[in-house]
Formats: C-alpha cells, sequence, structure tokens
C-alpha cells in the first residue's frame, strides 16, 4: 500500500503563488522509478491532468499550466512539488497528486482545495 498526503493549498489572491507538496510513504521502495502528477478537478467538471514528470524528469504540462506551473520531484524524500505562479481565478479546484507504478498501478491522495480569489 502506498499512501500520498498533499499539503499546500488555501486561499490565494489572482497574481499570488502557491507551492503544493504530495508526500508518499508506505510500499514506495522505488519512488524514483515511478511517473508522478498532479491533476485537478473544478466544482462540476471533469478531473484534468495539469502537469507530470516522468522518472527521467521529463515533463509535461496542460496548456493552461504552461509558463506559470513547475512541477519537480525530490526522490530523496519521496514527494513531488507544484509550484504555481501567476494564479487565476480559473485556476480553484481541488488538486491531487498520482503515482503510477508501471503500467496498471496508480495512488491518488486525498486532495488540497486550492482557492483563488480577491
Amino acid at each position: 500500500q502506498v499512501q500520498l498526503v498533499e499539503s499546500g493549498g488555501g486561499l490565494v489572491q489572482p497574481g499570488g503563488s502557491l507551492r503544493l507538496s504530495c508526500a508518499a510513504s508506505g510500499s514506495i521502495l522505488y519512488f524514483y522509478t515511478m511517473g508522478l502528477g498532479w491533476y485537478r478537478q473544478a466544482p462540476g467538471k471533469q478531473r484534468e491532468l495539469v502537469a507530470s514528470i516522468t522518472s527521467s524528469g521529463s515533463r509535461n504540462y496542460a496548456d493552461s499550466a504552461k509558463g506559470r506551473f513547475t512541477i519537480s520531484r525530490d526522490n530523496a524524500k519521496n514527494t513531488v512539488h507544484l509550484q504555481m505562479n501567476s494564479l487565476k481565478p480559473e485556476d480553484t479546484a481541488v488538486y491531487y497528486c498520482k503515482v503510477q507504478n508501471g503500467i496498471s498501478e496508480s495512488y491518488w491522495g486525498q486532495g488540497t482545495q486550492v482557492t483563488v480569489s480577491s
């Protein structure tokens, strides 16, 4: 079993920044081999990919996140981060981290609320 705990969400004004973190624990011996991702789900909308990073460090971003968000991983601490800058009201959502182990095994965190509002 793998447990994921997200942190760093909150209320921020438009144009502000937040840094989300997701710490993995449990049966996570080979964290460095796993793909990692951040997703978000706004009310009434489907969950969508925001950013992902492979075991080799290749990054992929949703168009809405390009130039504003940065995903990073710290394999020594079994952690993945999402630095979010220039936040907009449309970034408001619950943000989830995901760990992908191979093709068929994946784990999700419980989510952290991000609200962008003045």
